[in-house]
């Protein structure tokens, strides 16, 4: 739709650059062929490329109908000409936001109004982002993989829970034996936690999140008697460590595991609705801190793409003085951080309005991890939707699968 015109524009609004075309001797109205709605195709051709481009042109038969347009350049200028006259010269940012204009009056009927005005704000001059690692990530070997006696990790989910089958994945591939157990086995005591080594409350929407957030799952575990004395069991086992991710996440902070335990209603950190005012399904980038934390061991320091997808994320502190604290004790391992690297609390760099970019938290001594960001649905290096060209060419497996093997090496030197 809109042509020629609008399909070049498109993809200069997409790769943040701009654009110079000169159709030179062009023999029909400029109007007519840069908005011709004719079935049409676009390629963009690394230069060193255009001999073997042309060839494959050649193969098909097809030089007489492909003409060179122009070439992309870093400088965010569209300029479009026809040999020495100038058609259009005009700023790439101005022409997308006009371009965007009616998505952003519909997403002011949809949203937080100001939010919205904040977001159009940050991604005007947007930049790639400044990922870096600290350590050099690697596959599982196959000695572990293959092991026979592996730890037991419950990945645990209730009704309405989606996200436990990229969880147990991402457990697999770092060597632990994988149980799928759901909290009606544990009601029915089919199961108990006592065999299990580690607990990972999977993401989602458990009872549709009706009740809020996680609550009507917490509620499940701590008004029942038995529940409670296993997961409180459980929890004191010094043999023992849990993840939870989004949902799980949530519930860990309904249920006290984070930052620590014995804090009443009115202290509790809680993951409240997005300042947003609505679900948030975006690619972030996140900065590991340093903490206790046992899953994100060596890998401080780094900055990495991650997935969010909530609609309640947005970490409250009742208390300031338990803020304070969990910034002295580190306890706060992922930030959601901007494109120059600095924590943020802007949006949509901070994609829920987390105080301090505040992400996640664990416990005092690092056994227990609570994010919202989605290491398990990017553990794979195709699950990634953009990442370095070096990390693409270079790196074997994606950076999140260290914190999984950090939890299978912790395991065995913890028996």
């Amino acid at each position: 739709d809109g042509g020629l015109i609008t399909t070049l524009l498109e993809m200069a609004f997409a790769g943040n650059v701009g654009l110079e075309i000169n159709q030179k001797n062009l023999k029909i109205d400029p109007i007519n062929y840069y908005f011709n709605e004719e079935l049409g195709l676009i390629v963009e051709v690394n230069t060193q490329n255009d001999k073997k481009f042309l060839n494959i042109i050649k193969k098909h038969k097809l030089l007489e109908i492909t003409s060179k347009l122009g070439k992309t350049t870093k400088k965010q200028i569209i300029k479009i000409k026809n040999n020495r006259k100038v058609l259009l010269q005009e700023d790439m940012r101005d022409l997308r936001a006009l371009w965007e204009k009616t998505s952003f009056e519909l997403k002011k009927l949809q949203t937080n109004t100001d939010m919205a005005k904040e977001e159009k704000k940050n991604i005007y001059a947007q930049k790639e982002p400044k990922y870096h690692l600290t350590f050099s990530p690697t596959p599982t070997t196959q000695k572990i993989l293959q092991k026979e006696n592996k730890p037991k990790i419950a990945i645990l989910r209730e009704e309405g829970s989606n996200g436990d089958r990229e969880m147990a994945s991402a457990f697999y591939q770092a060597g632990f034996e994988v149980w799928d157990v759901t909290m009606k086995d544990l009601l029915q005591e089919k199961i108990s936690l006592d065999n299990f080594r580690g607990i990972a409350f999977v993401g989602g929407f458990s009872y549709a999140d009706v009740l809020g957030s996680a609550k009507g799952w917490a509620s499940t575990i701590k008004f029942n008697k038995k529940l409670k004395i296993m997961f409180d069991n459980f929890y004191k086992r010094q043999d023992t460590f849990s993840l939870g991710v989004c949902n799980g996440c949530q519930l860990m902070a309904h249920l006290g595991w984070i930052p620590w335990q014995k804090l009443n209603d009115k202290e509790q950190p809680k993951f409240i609705k997005n300042k947003s005012e609505k679900f948030e399904s975006r690619w972030t980038t996140v900065k590991i801190m340093l903490s206790p934390s046992i899953m994100l061991r060596g890998m401080e320091n780094s900055v990495l793409g991650a997935w969010v997808a909530h609609g309640e994320g947005n970490l409250s502190f009742p208390n300031n003085n338990i803020l304070k604290r969990v910034k002295e004790k580190k306890l706060a391992p992922l930030v959601y951080i901007d494109d120059n690297g600095k924590t943020t609390e802007k949006y949509p760099f901070n994609p829920n309005g987390s105080i301090k970019g505040i992400s996640g938290l664990c416990s005092l001594d690092g056994r227990h991890l609570a994010i919202m960001p989605h290491p398990e649905r990017t553990f794979l290096k195709w699950q990634w939707p953009w990442m370095p060209k070096d990390w693409q060419k270079n790196l074997k497996t994606s950076p999140w699968l260290q914190m999984f093997q950090n939890a299978q090496k912790w395991c065995e030197e913890n028996q």
